[in-house]
């Protein structure tokens, strides 16, 4: 959709780097295939991280599928493995774990400020 795809390396903080600046977003939703948006995630301290590779995901693949799931674990790096070990901990990977693992699809939403 324009956005090249970066290679993810092992470190989140150099993948980060790599992906389109989020000065622009408010928040992005996350809208299931009824409509309802199942999770928000703002553009606030804490956050930023997530929201960058969401939007990203969003530009690269259009909507939060099977592959664009397991690109994003690539993304997050060494968060994917603490997800993986202490589930709960880190939702925003919880999700993309279970999105690659086969859960249904998601439509990603950039709300703009």
């Amino acid at each position: 959709m324009g956005v090249a795809m970066i290679q993810p390396g092992p470190a989140f903080k150099d993948n980060l780097q790599q992906l389109p600046p989020i000065d622009g977003v408010q928040r992005i939703d996350l809208i299931d295939a009824t409509g309802v948006v199942v999770a928000s995630i703002e553009n606030q301290p804490g956050k930023q991280g997530s929201l960058a590779v969401y939007q990203y995901l969003k530009q690269s693949f259009g909507a939060l599928d099977v592959q664009a799931a397991e690109h994003g674990l690539a993304v997050f790096a060494e968060h994917t493995a603490d997800a993986r070990n202490r589930p709960g901990a880190h939702p925003n990977v919880d999700r993309l774990l279970a999105i690659a693992a086969g859960g249904a699809p998601l439509k990603i939403d950039i709300i703009a400020r």
